[in-house]
């Protein structure tokens, strides 16, 4: 082990020598390329901080977002059970009117429902992406 890193520290003293005895305009084309090099990578860096950032931040906003929308579909469904409820305890004939407008808002509630949890879906699906 001791002999193969004396081998490896003549390598890189060699490699040290060499690049003393280059030429001046050698040694500044290393060092214009070794900067190159470093100026690519911190514009790289800089580049996968940013969407770091960016994706970090899309999906707290999708988790906020997927928050308030599981809200708002308990909130409805609620709403349509109370309806249905309201209207299995009431043995009351309803009105043709009153019954037609709880059928439409039961319809609506249902579709706003579905149409929330397609989009609950959806989120969890970006979330888990993200």
């Amino acid at each position: 082990e001791v002999q193969q890193l004396n081998q490896q520290l003549e390598e890189k003293n060699g490699e040290i020598q060499q690049m003393i005895n280059q030429p001046p305009y050698e040694k500044e084309r290393e060092i214009l390329r070794l900067q190159k090099s470093l100026a690519e990578r911190e514009k790289a860096q800089a580049t996968s901080e940013v969407l770091r950032r960016s994706l970090t931040d899309e999906a707290q906003q999708l988790q906020r977002r997927l928050a308030s929308t599981a809200e708002m579909c308990q909130h409805l469904a609620k709403r349509l059970e109370e309806k249905q409820r309201e209207k299995r305890d009431s043995g009351d004939p309803m009105p043709a009117e009153r019954s037609n407008q709880l059928l439409n808002d039961e319809t609506s509630l249902q579709a706003l429902i579905a149409k929330l949890q397609d989009e609950n879906r959806m989120l969890k699906h970006k979330v888990a992406h993200v």
